[in-house]
């Protein structure tokens, strides 16, 4: 209601609303006071509506605790109306706010679990890691925040990274991690069809780049593709190990975002690929961050942090 551009509207939707409760009560003060004979088996008054020759909608009033119970609805709400938002841009008595009350409880939950977050934040990030109280709170912030898309056991999905290995993108220190979730990231191949040349010249492509891991290939192609992955060599390097520094991926190890076979090696080429890892700085704050940076960073470390523990 507070996005109304004009005072009109509100009053419109205010009126509305009132008319609507008034003719409900209207509606029932009618009701009441319609004669209506109560049918007993000498004399039965009906609707009119009859079913399969014998049964008959019997026109009796409404039970009176029935009528009372509509009434009370209708105080009810225009108690509520006078109390709480609900009537255009009024904001009620009370000035109850659905953002107030999520404030407020923001400002409980930082009072109650502020200092430990604060405690956390102070501490080098592996040693949170290793702490088993920061390890089940950085894990109940995973499962949260950051399970939708890596999954519950965060070994991801197609287009999304596998967190519990060691191949990263950007690295995979204790600071990058958590730069990583503070910041964000955005992941771009362009389409390299038109730069490797043809089709086949694609698909020669292709094979060179199965090579580069071992992975099953067409020794004959990937020689021809060899010469012509100089067009990819910018990001991935000429011997294709990739670049940390922009996010290029290492293409010698068998790790696939999105499927290390021919076809889809052939469709990131021609199409190329665009991900998104969105910024949680100012949605957890740097604390919460903190705790789970060093969730996700133990997750590939595992046997160093619980050693520690």
């Amino acid at each position: 209601m507070a996005d109304f551009t004009s005072e009109f509207w509100s009053v419109y939707v205010s009126m509305l609303t009132l008319l609507g409760i008034a003719g409900c009560a209207i509606l029932l003060w009618a009701q009441s006071k319609a004669k209506v004979v109560v049918s007993t088996e000498d004399k039965m008054e009906t609707t009119g509506h009859t079913w399969d020759e014998g049964l008959a909608e019997l026109n009796n009033p409404m039970p009176r605790w029935w009528m009372w119970m509509f009434y009370i609805t209708i105080v009810f709400g225009l108690g509520y109306l006078a109390l709480y938002p609900g009537l255009g841009s009024y904001a009620g008595k009370l000035g109850w706010r659905s953002t107030g009350a999520y404030e407020e409880e923001l400002k409980k939950a930082d009072q109650e679990y502020g200092p430990i977050f604060a405690k956390y934040q102070k501490m080098d990030l592996k040693a949170v890691a290793a702490d088993p109280q920061a390890h089940a709170i950085g894990e109940r912030l995973f499962l949260t925040y950051c399970a939708q898309c890596h999954g519950s056991d965060a070994r991801g999905n197609k287009g999304f990274p596998n967190l519990t290995d060691n191949d990263w993108l950007y690295g995979g220190a204790p600071e990058t991690i958590e730069a990583t979730i503070l910041g964000g990231r955005n992941g771009m191949m362009p389409p390299m069809g038109a730069a490797v040349g043809s089709a086949k010249d694609v698909e020669n492509v292709a094979n060179y780049v199965l090579s580069l891991s071992n992975s099953a290939h067409d020794p004959i192609k990937a020689a021809f593709g060899k010469e012509k992955f100089v067009a990819c060599a910018a990001c991935h390097g000429p011997d294709g190990k990739g670049n940390q520094a922009i996010g290029s991926a290492n293409l010698t190890d068998k790790i696939w975002l999105y499927g290390g076979s021919k076809e889809t090696i052939m469709e990131t080429i021609n199409k190329g690929r665009t991900n998104t890892m969105p910024t949680f700085k100012e949605f957890l704050g740097e604390a919460k961050v903190h705790l789970l940076a060093a969730y996700v960073w133990s997750l590939s470390n595992e046997k160093s942090t619980v050693a520690q523990k």
